[in-house]
């Protein structure tokens, strides 16, 4: 047998690592060419949804785990009761920046006037980034919500999440191997977190998410540095882990903010819907409407079976899908 030396294997995984990263640049621009293709169907699709009583609730109503999961009984009479629309853009690939992906999404929800809060409208968005460490997906920012008195689904959390976002940007950076220090309004959160019930997180701390903290200078430095190790690659050089990249191994700081995310699976939750929920919503209507119907002839042969007894003729009920949205 051929003694293979450790020279070898690393050429083989550098060779490997290249065959992933032009899977990615296929799926990447797979991504680009649907989005463009199919938008002007999405907003004719949208003028068209508008005219349905109930359209997105009953989408909301039957939507997959990843969502369905992190939607509180509460919550739930937000989104069955008050949601007008869900709209997804792909905003990098609308308007094209340095180190822009196709897969940045913004989600948008608009609402009827509720109960529990004044916002019409609220949107989040999520950008695709690279980080120094080796990192690649969704980060984002938190976005706040005007909740009317008393009426704070998230218990504060939300606005918290805000405020010591706000509070560390606003900080002194780190600098070289000094540890990051949390700031008062960080204390306050991770207190604030530690003592809530993560099984009864309200869905809306969802817009509290945030991620790694990959900015968009780093994430451009990260992408020139792929870039020239993918060229090492096909020149057959060996490609040296980075420096920074080992530091980073050991470095704390990401515990720290990982305790600070209200919403650790923001960036799950926001896949689901942008490639999941929004493009297979007519999917996810059908579904609701089948399950009324099966749920309309069992509600049938009970009032047959009450009618016969009771010498009345049979009266159809009205479903109502869960939470008091009727349809």
């Amino acid at each position: 047998m051929a003694i293979v030396t450790a020279e070898e294997i690393f050429a083989t995984y550098d060779q490997l690592g290249e065959i992933e990263a032009q899977f990615d640049d296929v799926e990447t621009e797979i991504i680009r060419h649907q989005y463009n293709l199919s938008k002007d169907l999405y907003v004719k699709r949208a003028e068209i949804v508008s005219k349905i009583e109930h359209f997105w609730p009953l989408v909301i109503e039957q939507a997959p785990e990843d969502i369905d999961a992190f939607i509180q009984p509460t919550d739930a009479q937000i989104l069955l009761g008050s949601i007008k629309s869900i709209d997804v853009k792909r905003f990098e690939i609308d308007t094209p920046v340095e180190g822009g992906d196709p897969r940045s999404v913004s989600i948008k929800f608009e609402f009827e006037e509720n109960d529990y809060f004044e916002d019409k409208v609220l949107e989040k968005k999520f950008w695709w980034r690279h980080g120094k460490d080796g990192f690649v997906g969704y980060v984002s920012e938190p976005v706040d919500i005007k909740w009317k008195d008393g009426k704070d689904l998230t218990n504060g959390l939300l606005s918290l999440a805000k405020a010591a976002w706000e509070e560390e940007k606003a900080a002194p950076k780190k600098e070289g191997k000094e540890k990051k220090e949390l700031t008062p309004k960080q204390k306050e959160l991770k207190e604030k977190i530690e003592a809530e019930d993560a099984g009864s997180v309200s869905f809306f701390c969802f817009f509290g998410f945030i991620g790694e903290r990959v900015s968009a200078e780093e994430n451009i430095e990260a992408l020139k540095k792929e870039a020239e190790d993918r060229k090492k690659r096909q020149a057959g050089e060996k490609v040296e882990e980075d420096e920074e990249m080992k530091e980073d191994e050991d470095d704390e700081d990401w515990e720290d903010e990982e305790e600070l995310d209200i919403f650790p699976d923001g960036d799950t939750v926001a896949m689901a819907i942008a490639d999941d929920l929004w493009p297979n919503a007519l999917k996810y209507f059908q579904q609701a409407q089948e399950s009324d119907d099966i749920s309309d002839g069992e509600d049938d042969e009970s009032d047959d079976d009450e009618s016969e007894e009771d010498g009345d003729k049979p009266s159809k009920k009205h479903k109502a899908c869960a939470h008091g949205c009727k349809h």
